[in-house]
C-alpha cells in the first residue's frame, strides 16, 4: 500500500512540476509584460486603493470572464478541432492564472486581513506544506533539480550548440 501511494504521489508531483515548468516558461513572462504596460501600471494603483472585500471580489472577474473558455475548448475538440480547443484551452488558463496571480501578488497582504479568507489560505498551506513533505515529492523535486542542472551544464558547456550544428 505505501509503495502504491508513492507511485500516486510520484506521478502527482511529476505531474506538477511539468506544468509548473510549462507555466513557467509562458506565464511568467507575460505576467512581466504585462505589469510593464503603462495602462497595468493604473490598473495596479486602482488595486492597490481597494478595500480587502472590493479586492476579493475583483478575483472573480477572471474567473468570470475566462471560465466559459472550457466548454467552449470541449466543443472544439467535440467537433474535430482538437488542436484548436487545446490552444483555446491553453491560452484561456493561461491568462486566468497570470490575472489570478498578479492579483494575488498585488493584494496577498490586504486579503489576508478577511478573517475567512486567511482561513481558507492558512489550510491551503498546511496542505501545501504537507504534500511538499513527502518522500515521493521529494525525490522528484530533487530529480527534477538535478536535470535543471545538467541541463544548464549543457548550455553552459556549448554542448547543445555542438549537438544542433553537426545536423
Amino acid at each position: 500500500m505505501k509503495r502504491l501511494w508513492n507511485i500516486i504521489i510520484g506521478g502527482l508531483a511529476a505531474i506538477y512540476f511539468l506544468l509548473d515548468a510549462v507555466f513557467a516558461m509562458i506565464a511568467i513572462p507575460l505576467a512581466r509584460w504585462i505589469a510593464s504596460q503603462w495602462m497595468f501600471v493604473r490598473v495596479h494603483r486602482w488595486i492597490v486603493s481597494l478595500g480587502p472585500y472590493p479586492t476579493l471580489l475583483l478575483f472573480l472577474v477572471p474567473l468570470i470572464v475566462l471560465e466559459p473558455v472550457k466548454p467552449v475548448a470541449a466543443y472544439l475538440a467535440a467537433t474535430h478541432h482538437v488542436w484548436i480547443g487545446l490552444a483555446v484551452l491553453s491560452i484561456g488558463e493561461i491568462l486566468k492564472l497570470v490575472l489570478v496571480e498578479r492579483l494575488f501578488h498585488i493584494s496577498r497582504d490586504k486579503l489576508l486581513t478577511i478573517r475567512a479568507f486567511a482561513w481558507a489560505y492558512g489550510k491551503y498551506v498546511i496542505a501545501r506544506d504537507w504534500l511538499t513533505s513527502l518522500e515521493a515529492w521529494q525525490r522528484v523535486r530533487r530529480s527534477r533539480l538535478a536535470i535543471r542542472r545538467y541541463a544548464r551544464g549543457l548550455r553552459s558547456s556549448g554542448a547543445s550548440r555542438a549537438i544542433f550544428q553537426s545536423y
